[in-house]
């Protein structure tokens, strides 16, 4: 029953972050493209709003968790050996938090609010 509902949980949070990053990514292009940002400090002033800084946070977050959801399926369907299997998720699993500290750390050096 428990392994029915982790599979269900991810299947569940896969959909709510293709949804999550199904809306954000039409609607910052179109604010973008209405509102061209045209120097550095314009991006640090806009980041600076909450809503903007909470709205991209939650994204780039959706993003990875979307990503390893996805990547770790693939993975575990079609890698059979498990010492390789392991390795690949292992490796896939530091590249995403290296990426999501990275991402943290532009995004919170380049804003005012904190």
């Amino acid at each position: 029953m428990s392994r029915q509902m982790a599979g269900f949980q991810a299947w569940l949070l896969q959909r709510v972050t293709a949804v999550y990053l199904g809306l954000f990514i039409p609607l910052a292009l179109f604010y973008l493209l209405l509102n061209p940002p045209v120097d550095y400090t314009d991006w640090q002033n806009r980041l600076s709003d909450p809503w903007i800084f909470t709205a991209v946070f939650l994204f780039a977050l959706a993003a990875l968790m979307h990503a390893w959801i996805g990547v770790r399926d693939i993975v575990i369907d079609y890698v059979k050996p498990f010492s390789v299997r392991m390795t690949v998720l292992l490796l896939i699993g530091a590249s995403l938090i290296v990426s999501g500290f990275w991402m943290a750390a532009i995004l919170f050096t380049a804003v005012k609010i904190f």
